[in-house]
Parts: C-alpha cells; structure tokens; sequence
C-alpha cells in the first residue's frame, strides 16, 4: 500500500530546467486510473503544495478522502469510512536524482524515469506542470490533469497542509 502512495505522490516533485515548480500552488485535478483490464476510475479534488516538500490532496469524487504528505510520513483520512490510516515512509523520494533524469522528449513534454518507473510531465506555456502520466506499481495507467492552478512565491500556512478529521475516527498506524 506505501508504494501505491509513494507513486501517487511522486510525479509532483518532478523538476527540469524548463518545468516550473513554484514555492507554492493550488489546483484542481482530476486523476483518471485505468487498470489492466481497461476499467477506469476517475477521481476529482483539489491539491495544495508548499515547498519544500508538502502536499495535499482533498479527493471530492468519488469518495471523500485527504491524503497530506511531507514525504516522510503520510496521513490518509477516509471520511467515508471515518478511519485515518498513517504511514511512515521508509522510500522517499530523491528530488535531484529525478530533476537529472528529466528529459525532454518535445517542446511541453517531458520524460523521467525513477525507480523502474517512466513518467510523462506535460507543462502549459508557462513552464507549469499541467499533465502526469505512469503507469502504478499495480500495472494500472495513470493520468492526472491540473487546471485553474494558482501559483505563489510563499510558502502555504503549515495548518493549510495537514489533514484535520474527528477525534471519532478509527486511526490505523503501520
């Protein structure tokens, strides 16, 4: 399950010379995940990011989820389940290793390999992150679309990053 979340949080960190990453932004996204058996699912949320290295996810459909991550440890909250699932990582992720494997296949596009993994980073005109392609460690193809993104030179209020949910939950730490 950690590698799932690792891959999940992975392609937003990514970095190349002409690959915008701001101290900090907001967006809409919309994350499209097809498995082997071609059946799809598709996710709609929003996402906050500050540097150096947090990140939220607020998952609105189907289901209502937050996933905060400063990629040492990871906070799941399913409000649909009223459970809250923690996670420390033991893989994180090596930002300079993937800013070097960063390459650039056309104008906008974008390859990176990391850990056996190829992922596809598509920007806007402004350098922006708008596009994130791979494929999971579960084979499945995954496709994330940013929209309305805010970008800012400040960093994002640390209360802003966290996930807050009912002392009622049920937590569950691995």
């Amino acid at each position: 399950m950690k590698k799932i979340f690792i891959l999940l949080f992975m392609p937003f960190f990514l970095l190349a010379s002409d690959i915008v990453l701001p101290k900090s932004f907001r967006a809409n996204f919309t994350q499209e995940i097809t498995n082997p058996q071609k059946e799809k699912i598709k996710y709609t949320g929003k996402i906050l990011y500050s540097s150096p290295s947090n990140i939220k996810w607020s998952y609105l459909s189907p289901t209502k989820k937050d996933v905060c991550s400063n990629m040492e440890e990871i906070l799941i909250v399913d409000h649909n389940l009223e459970q809250v699932s923690a996670y420390l990582l033991d893989d994180g992720l090596d930002l300079i290793g993937l800013i070097k494997e960063a390459k650039p296949i056309r104008p906008t596009v974008y390859n990176a390999t990391y850990k056996e993994h190829i992922y596809t980073l598509q920007v806007n005109q402004k350098g922006e992150l708008s596009r994130v392609a791979y494929k999971d460690g579960l084979d499945n193809s995954v496709l994330i679309i940013f929209s309305d993104m805010r970008s800012s030179n400040k960093v994002i209020k640390q209360q802003d990053m966290f996930c807050s949910y009912p002392s009622s939950y049920d937590i569950i730490e691995e």
